[in-house]
């Protein structure tokens, strides 16, 4: 029997994740045969989903992670009140000496951290930091699977970005968001190196169509002007046409993120993390497909309105991505935005 662990769990891709996993009823962990899925306890702030709740392999802990782990680095009030909250309290104890894998999703968003410096260090530093502090202290080796980002890359002077990024470019990253993943990525490294625990960080695209409410980060607008638009509201998008971005599909960041729980030591091939595939698109290629799938009346409820700041932050994003790595593992982008396009509108009419 297998057992889970996701911090982040009621969030998009972290009850997403648990869909997948509750689904397949089983896992094949770090190249192991597949066996029974016992368990899945969601970790996170908010409420997990009903039909994740309803679920009895579900179990559900609330309360923010830096808290619950260590009250001291959550700040004040952070956590009170909250199941297993408290100094790695008996909810949060319990489930990571009994979990296999856990795959550490939680995290405040780009626009978030750079809007407010102690929250990005707390969610995204602290919390990790604690993580894997308890991690250590099971003396079980899980294995432990980091959702970084695309953001550990960016251009500066001294350091221009290539024009395409590949399995050896050097992480420069230019928002705190960036460095919090990278320190992330880092620690975990060592940590494995040290023997505590199975460290496989996964670099993560920006992920569309994302569903529900546009969130904080600097990326959400990419998700906004398909969604809005597919509902009949307008959309505002902050940087020009001719912007090339990195995207993935749901889906495929859902497979990136398994593939590093069950790759083997050899297959996932060393303790550096994996930069996943991604379709290169321009915002006007975005919009095109948007016309193609709903019609003219679709991507005429997009407003182009430059924002300066959201633009400049864009432009340090890598565009372009060779992922040899994980494609050596099977992974593989999206074919094109117009079939990332029709699965959303499907899985929204599910």
């Amino acid at each position: 029997m297998v057992n889970v662990v996701v911090t982040g769990g009621a969030g998009f891709l972290g009850s997403r994740l648990a869909r997948v996993l509750l689904a397949a009823g089983s896992l094949a962990v770090a190249g192991g045969a597949a066996r029974p899925l016992s368990r899945v306890t969601l970790i996170d702030r908010v409420p997990v989903p009903p039909d994740l709740a309803a679920d009895r392999r579900v179990g559900v802990i609330h309360g923010e992670l830096a808290g619950l782990l260590d009250p001291g680095a959550a700040g004040p009030g952070a956590g009170a009140g909250s199941p297993g909250a408290g100094a790695g309290g008996p909810g949060v104890r319990d489930a990571l000496a009994g979990a296999e894998v856990i795959f550490h999703l939680a995290a405040a968003v780009s626009g978030e951290c750079e809007a407010d410096f102690d929250l990005g260090m707390r969610a995204n530093l602290r919390s990790t930091e604690a993580l894997l502090a308890a991690c250590r202290a099971l003396g079980t080796r899980p294995v432990v699977v980091f959702a970084s980002s695309l953001a550990v890359f960016g251009a500066s002077a001294e350091h221009p970005l290539p024009a395409v990024v590949d399995d050896h470019t050097l992480p420069n990253p230019q928002t705190s968001y960036g460095t919090q993943k990278l320190i992330g990525e880092r620690l975990l490294a060592d940590y494995t190196r040290k023997g505590f625990l199975d460290g496989r960080a996964v670099r993560l695209m920006t992920v569309v169509v994302r569903p529900g409410r546009p969130n904080a980060a600097a990326s959400g607008f990419l998700s906004s002007i398909i969604r809005e638009p597919l509902n009949g509201q307008r959309a505002t998008c902050p940087v020009s046409p001719d912007t090339e971005v990195a995207l993935a599909s749901p889906g495929k960041a859902i497979d990136a993120l398994l593939c590093a729980a069950v790759s083997s030591s050899q297959t996932w091939g060393g303790r550096s993390a994996v930069t996943m595939p991604a379709l290169t698109v321009t915002v006007a290629d975005m919009a095109a497909a948007l016309r193609r799938v709903a019609g003219p009346q679709a991507d005429a409820l997009i407003d182009w309105v430059p924002d300066p700041a959201v633009a400049a932050m864009v432009r340090t994003w890598p565009g372009r991505i060779r992922s040899d790595r994980a494609a050596r593992m099977g992974l593989i982008p999206d074919q094109d935005f117009e079939s990332v396009i029709r699965m959303h509108l499907a899985e929204s009419s599910s």
